[in-house]
């Protein structure tokens, strides 16, 4: 029987990692085939001249690397940092307030509430993207509604702002779902506790609220920040020929120009930059 005894943990636990092992290939392979080997693609892209005609020569150079810092290059990268910067930021100052009012309320409205924040996502992204094309136009409806305000009608569309407002519009419920999960997740007896404490109210938001919700400010932020760097349809709807952003550029790079070498090396700056960023993510939600 002892024999017996000490084989059925054995057995037990070969079984337990063999169906783990079943239930992790499918996943498991999808990111392989589908992430890791493009990115493999794409770092060794770098490495490689561009043919005459397009394509790839796969002639060893780091040329690719000393171009990003020309500065018609860099200073498109730049700008869409501070795109993608600024759209998080508005989108925190929005999505935070939107996310602890609907934090507060009876458990019916919540629903209701969380689903009018994702009904965006039930409509197709590109005619999202019309639709402020409609609003933003100079015969469009804003401006017809400033007309009869006497209000000349503005430069709305095909710059900065309406790229900035075409992506907040689009990301901004990836910035409050987060927030949201953080805030309900918030004992109230650690707030009740500070007020009690004689905090005002704003003490406590800085001192008890805040920091404990901080792991979903950054979890939102990285939600927002991250499409909004290499999101390139807005910027060319929204921006026409005046504004372009890193992806928009790498897009030119691999069908336009058929610059890959170029392009990868491109890809590989923003992946570097959001690696960067998804380090100290995790790092502060640690300390958090």
């Amino acid at each position: 029987m002892e024999p017996q005894v000490k084989t059925r943990p054995a057995s037990r636990a070969r079984g337990r990692r063999l169906g783990a092992f079943v239930f992790l290939t499918p996943g498991l392979t999808y990111l392989l085939v589908l992430m890791l080997v493009p990115l493999a693609l794409v770092l060794s892209y770098t490495v490689f001249q561009r043919g005459r005609f397009g394509g790839v020569v796969y002639e060893f150079t780091t040329e690719n690397f000393s171009r990003l810092l020309d500065p018609l290059y860099f200073d498109v990268v730049v700008q869409s940092l501070k795109i993608a910067v600024l759209t998080t930021v508005i989108a925190l100052l929005i999505g935070y307030p939107t996310a602890y009012l609907i934090a507060q309320l009876p458990r019916k409205w919540k629903t209701i509430a969380l689903v009018a924040v994702v009904l965006p996502f039930w409509t197709n992204f590109i005619i999202r993207v019309y639709a402020w094309i409609i609003l933003l136009s100079g015969p469009g409806l804003i401006n017809s509604a400033l007309n009869v305000f006497g209000i000349e009608p503005l430069e709305l569309l095909y710059n900065d702002g309406a790229i900035v407002t075409g992506l907040l519009y689009s990301y901004l419920p990836l910035m409050v779902l987060p927030l949201y999960a953080a805030i309900e997740r918030l004992d109230p007896q650690l707030r009740e506790a500070s007020a009690n404490l004689g905090a005002s109210a704003f003490t406590t938001f800085r001192k008890v609220t805040l920091p404990l919700t901080l792991p979903g400010v950054l979890t939102g932020s990285m939600f927002v920040f991250v499409p909004s760097l290499g999101n390139f349809v807005i910027p060319e709807l929204l921006g026409g020929s005046k504004s372009i952003m890193v992806g928009n550029l790498i897009r030119q790079q691999f069908l336009t120009a058929r610059d890959w070498p170029f392009g990868s090396t491109l890809a590989l700056a923003v992946i570097a930059v959001l690696i960067v960023l998804l380090m100290i993510q995790a790092w502060v939600t640690r300390r958090a």
